[in-house]
């Protein structure tokens, strides 16, 4: 049996989409107070983000699949599930309409790991990948993805040093776009239907599409990658709300 990946295990995750029933919202006359109690739950996220208590991003998203997209993250999932709680009570929530979600947790693979004495959830770059702030960068990209089991192309088959080589083959290609794009890893097992979450925040949309299609010719991702939808959008600011849900303008 092929000897299995360790992982340090960060923030719990939940990214929620959404799309705006606005043929309802139009039928509302005032919407102003369900706005402003939306805000207010926000208000208090970015509270939380401040005090490093957890982080979210919250973002308008391009496309059919969703208008918005809120991502969480918290110490623990009870913390997440009485959040979606709290936002699945408000006023607004009758307007929002599921689009999709992803349960997971922040991760680190051993893949490209030291061997080292030190406590790796003391190290800046650790806990800077696993308890984040996350970026306030204008555009957003998130898509679930798996590592394939079929036949002989079953990554979970292969021997650990040949799954290292692979990933530190990947990872040099990832350096390449430090300080273009901000990757976050969460890792979804038996949490979610696919095995990963990735989630990637840059300044220049187009970042996305040149590292995802680069990434394409890596052996990790041609030869193993299976991926789902890709999601994509703008950031969206609180007090940019009224004018986002302003039906009657």
């Amino acid at each position: 049996m092929s000897e299995a990946a360790t992982t340090l295990d960060g923030w719990y995750s939940l990214h929620l989409l959404y799309n705006v029933d606005w043929s309802s919202l139009r039928l509302v006359d005032n919407h102003r107070e369900m706005v402003e109690e939306l805000q207010e739950f926000l208000n208090r996220l970015e509270n939380n983000h401040r005090n490093q208590e957890g982080s979210y991003a919250f973002y308008n998203m391009t496309g059919q699949k969703s208008d918005l997209m809120l991502w969480m993250l918290r110490p623990t999932m009870d913390e997440l599930n009485a959040l979606e709680l709290e936002l699945n009570k408000l006023r607004i929530s009758d307007f929002l309409e599921p689009a999709y979600s992803y349960v997971s947790v922040l991760e680190l693979g051993s893949y490209l790991a030291k061997d080292s004495a030190e406590d790796p959830y003391q190290n800046p770059f650790v806990r800077a990948r696993l308890f984040p702030e996350l970026p306030r960068s204008q555009y957003v990209c998130f898509y679930p993805m798996d590592k394939k089991r079929e036949g002989n192309d079953n990554w979970y088959s292969l021997p650990m040093e040949e799954r290292r080589r692979l990933m530190r083959d990947h990872a040099l290609i990832g350096r390449k776009y430090a300080g273009k794009i901000k990757q976050f890893i969460t890792g979804s097992t038996g949490f979610d239907a696919f095995e990963w979450g990735v989630t990637l925040f840059s300044d220049d949309i187009l970042q996305f599409k040149h590292i995802v299609y680069e990434m394409r010719f890596d052996e990790a991702s041609a030869r193993y990658g299976v991926f789902g939808d890709f999601f994509v959008g703008v950031k969206l600011e609180v007090s940019d709300l009224d004018s986002f849900f302003d039906v009657q303008g």
